[in-house]
């Protein structure tokens, strides 16, 4: 589990073709403190398990089912990619719960600089939008933001200085991909009023 919050932007230093799979290797420097063998980090939003570390750099294996349905596919060496150690019960939650599994891709489609923040649109994939509220919570490549504006297609946020200085999304322009994670929480309710199991509780 995750919170949203980016720790820090770490560079991809490889990517090993394996047939139905990547071996992804990322170089790091806060993340790596106290992170072993088997420890959870996301990548843009991505939860990898930690395969291996040499010095800076730690790798991961990346299966076809992530690559078909998040914006790793496609990456090269030198990305920036947004990175978090899973929360322990000691940390703040200062996002929002964050399980690392992407629900889908959207895509970038404006962006409106201000004096002291910026307007982002960002495409959400069809039958999504259910999930979104305004001023409700949004993970975009692993980072949790509030929703400004809720549409049926689309969605918009206000991104702080912070956050575009120290997160990939200080970068993304029109047309880039995007990894997206709805709020698990009103996926259970929607699963469960869908259901009738609250109904039969009552």
């Amino acid at each position: 589990m995750f919170t949203g919050i980016v720790e820090e932007l770490g560079t991809v230093a490889g990517v090993e073709e394996q047939g139905d799979a990547i071996r992804l290797s990322v170089r790091a420097g806060t993340v790596l403190e106290g992170t072993g063998l088997g420890d959870s980090i996301a990548v843009n939003g991505c939860c990898l398990t930690v395969a291996s570390t040499d010095g800076d750099t730690w790798t991961a294996d990346v299966m076809q089912e992530t690559l078909d349905k998040t914006s790793l596919h496609g990456v090269a060496v030198g990305d920036r990619v947004n990175l978090e150690r899973a929360v322990t019960v000691e940390k703040r939650l200062g996002g929002h719960i964050v399980q690392g599994h992407v629900d889908g891709v959207g895509e970038v489609l404006r962006r409106e600089p201000s004096e002291h923040w910026e307007l982002v649109e960002v495409s959400i994939p069809t039958g999504f939008g259910r999930y979104l509220v305004d001023k409700g919570s949004i993970t975009v490549d692993g980072v949790s933001l509030t929703v400004v504006e809720a549409k049926d297609a689309s969605f918009t946020v206000s991104l702080i200085p912070e956050t575009l200085a120290r997160t990939t999304l200080g970068t993304r322009k029109p047309g880039d991909r995007v990894n997206l994670e709805f709020d698990v929480i009103a996926k259970h309710v929607e699963k469960l009023l869908a259901g009738g199991y609250l109904k039969e509780q009552a």
